[in-house]
């Protein structure tokens, strides 16, 4: 599925999964507009159905750099590199996206923006991390050894996003525990607001695989042109 794009354009493929994420993008808007009104914490839950979609599309993406990052070891294939490398940009961008959305949340619900509590941690050190990854590719010029260096920080990175995820379990937290608990596969929600929570990560999951394939496109014209 996230197998790299041809070297001239983007595939019909790539078109397709931006084309279905732009196009449903205005539904998940409604639904979550739509969606009623928290117990707890009233209307400000409704941040939730960009936050969630953004962190686990962010999981995601720094899973797929791990696993990519492993077959380029294994093979010593470009293209894997490339893949792992736009994985990794693309996650950075969502979980960029659910860092800024938990701190609009935290304002209102803790009474500041930040706080060091367990996930909010674990989360900026999870970004950080790949953000090193692109300082590192950045400051390498041998290809070759920027590859291999940039899949070890890959690899080694991906440990955070268990950390992260199950951080709010391991230690005392102010964030709110899983309302989809993947370890025991127990969900804490409204069916309302799990359709329109599920709708809206169906939509981040389409644009995130639409915009890996496109930058891995552009890697490769960029690597075409390093080779030149």
């Amino acid at each position: 599925m996230l197998k790299a794009a041809q070297p001239d354009r983007p595939d019909a493929l790539t078109w397709v999964f931006l084309g279905l994420g732009l196009l449903l993008l205005p539904v998940g808007l409604y639904l979550a507009l739509s969606a009623p009104p928290d117990v707890n914490q009233g209307y400000l839950a409704r941040i939730m159905y960009l936050h969630v979609p953004g962190a686990w599309l962010g999981y995601l993406a720094f899973f797929v750099t791990f696993l990519y990052s492993l077959l380029y070891l294994f093979r010593q294939d470009p293209r894997y590199d490339r893949v792992a490398s736009s994985s990794a940009e693309i996650g950075l961008v969502f979980m960029g996206l659910a860092l800024v959305t938990g701190m609009l949340w935290a304002r209102p619900t803790w009474g500041v923006y930040w706080t060091w509590e367990p996930r909010l941690t674990t989360t900026a050190i999870l970004f950080a991390v790949y953000v090193g990854y692109f300082l590192l590719r950045g400051a390498i010029e041998d290809p070759e050894l920027r590859r291999k260096a940039a899949a070890a920080v890959g690899i080694l990175g991906f440990i955070n996003v268990p950390i992260s995820y199950m951080s709010v379990k391991w230690w005392r937290s102010l964030h709110q525990t899983q309302s989809i608990d993947l370890t025991t596969g127990k969900i804490h929600m409204d069916p309302a607001m799990l359709q329109a929570l599920l709708f809206n990560l169906l939509v981040f999951t389409l644009l995130y695989l639409g915009f890996v394939r496109f930058r891995s496109l552009l890697a490769a014209l960029e690597a075409r042109k390093e080779e030149a």
